[in-house]
């Protein structure tokens, strides 16, 4: 029997079975039309038919994330017995059994060098180095009793934004993006903003759509030059000529899609159709000069840089116009102190200072045009850091390990208690004592206040209603910190 190479080609495992006169065809028939339907809805952002499983406390959602994590010991879990016992041995119980990334041999305990205070009415202790965030202390719900199953950057980086420390499944915006859609038509549902142009370790699968249709990724906007690399049209090319060249283009793409029902042929039209209506939104929308001199100066923000709090302002203008889902990702966290480059004493006070007058700005700004209630504010890292000095080959400057068992997240505005604190960690800040909340129990809880239940957010794919927050633990949404 011959076979025509470009048509073999041309067959997908869809395809196969849904012209196969076999029984497993047949069998599969049905799958195969509701996964064919679901796909359909990838051609635009028309997703948002899907719609919310109950009422929504947030529309929108700003993460926040510190890549290389910040130590919690110097921010927002003080712990007095550190200081008390500092450049003491860490006692034996808390090392057998126990992996480090870098630390060896019997470590010494590390007390902050820093000073807390009680924060606003509700009396939170916020460190000395986040001065203006801590004048928001009654906005934000303080989670101290975080916890991961992974103590490296990209696995644990993975786990937080795509439910699993392996590559390929989709990213939480997108879980997002795929329940929801987008308020605005003319521009992506999910937005990534990267600081200095330093992407995260896990790289861009923290904002991919894995086995979702493609067009649920996010779409990731400079702040400098070209917001959106490639979507411009090239010299010479006219907007008519490419609204009839994209015409052309999609019928080819749905005479393709008739012959291979492959559904990411209708994901690309769908693509080609939101790069075009980006071309003039994106700028717009992305052009923060048009802001007040007195909006700028309160974020710290200088048109054209790379900045956090250009991101901050960037997302604030995002969310306003319907962007579901906002990723900001700062770098240089990662406070193991080996030089005055990661240490706690000269570069986790710069860091903070890059940081902390934006963050306490958009919680302001939000709130005063009325959009806090509605919009999701989440400030985290990756994991934590150890109780104990790491003093890789003897180093001289003050640093933290990576540590899974403990850390801390806050989270602000469209739903959620301010000024609470929840959960605890033991004396020396090394496990969790009381409340414990998983990575899991965080996503599950964010999809809560955007007005979905993770359980029911699924998408069939290797057998299984696949979801962000896996299939093989409890999880639970951490109903304590909502309003």
């Amino acid at each position: 029997m011959s076979w025509d190479l470009d048509r073999a080609r041309e067959i997908t495992r869809r395809h196969f079975f849904g012209q196969a006169s076999v029984g497993v065809g047949a069998l599969a028939l049905a799958t195969l039309l509701e996964r064919e339907a679901r796909a359909g809805a990838a051609g635009t952002q028309g997703a948002a038919a899907r719609g919310p499983h109950f009422a929504p406390r947030a529309k929108s959602v700003i993460y926040m994330h510190m890549a290389g994590s910040p130590p919690q010991q110097e921010l927002f879990d003080y712990k007095p017995a550190l200081i008390k016992f500092n450049d003491q041995p860490c006692p034996e119980q808390y090392l057998k059994g126990e992996r480090f990334a870098f630390i060896k041999g019997t470590p010494k305990l590390l007390g902050t060098p820093y000073k807390f205070e009680p924060r606003g009415q509700c009396g939170t202790l916020i460190s000395e180095l986040l001065p203006n965030l801590s004048r928001c202390a009654d906005d934000i719900a303080l989670v101290r009793s975080m916890h991961t199953d992974f103590f490296n950057h990209a696995p644990a980086q993975l786990f937080l934004y795509t439910g699993t420390s392996r590559f390929g499944n989709p990213s939480m915006g997108s879980w997002i993006t795929y329940g929801l859609g987008s308020d605005n038509e003319n521009l992506p549902g999910f937005v990534v903003l990267v600081s200095y142009g330093k992407t995260p370790d896990g790289g861009k699968s923290l904002w991919g759509s894995g086995f979702l249709p493609s067009i649920y990724q996010g779409v990731q906007c400079r702040t400098q030059g070209e917001p959106v690399l490639y979507v411009q049209d090239p010299k010479g090319m006219s907007r008519p000529l490419r609204r009839r060249t994209l015409d052309a283009l999609a019928d080819l793409n749905r005479l393709h899609h008739e012959r291979t029902l492959d559904p990411e042929t209708v994901t690309r039209i769908g693509q080609y159709e939101m790069a075009f209506r980006m071309q003039i939104a994106v700028p717009e929308a992305m052009d923060i000069s048009k802001e007040p001199k007195h909006v700028l100066e309160a974020y710290g923000a200088q048109p054209g840089a790379t900045s956090f709090a250009n991101n901050c302002l960037l997302a604030r203008r995002l969310v306003e116009q319907g962007v579901r889902c906002v990723q900001l990702f700062d770098w240089g966290w990662d406070a193991h102190g080996t030089s005055p480059g990661d240490d706690i004493v000269h570069q986790l006070p710069k860091k903070c200072k890059e940081t902390d007058q934006a963050m306490a700005a958009l919680i302001a700004d939000l709130k005063a045009r009325g959009l806090l209630d509605e919009t999701l504010i989440v400030w985290s890292g990756e994991f934590g850091r150890t109780p104990m000095n790491e003093r890789r080959n003897d180093s001289k400057y003050l640093g933290r390990d990576h540590h899974p068992h403990c850390f801390s997240v806050w989270l602000a505005g469209g739903g959620v208690k301010g000024g609470i604190t929840y959960g605890e960690t033991d004396e020396l800040g090394y496990f969790v004592a009381r409340d414990p909340v998983h990575v899991h129990d965080l996503q599950a809880t964010i999809l809560n206040l955007l007005g979905m239940d993770h359980n029911r957010l699924t998408f069939k794919y290797l057998g299984l209603d696949q979801r962000l927050t896996g299939v093989t633990r409890p999880v639970r949404v951490v109903r304590e910190i909502l309003a």
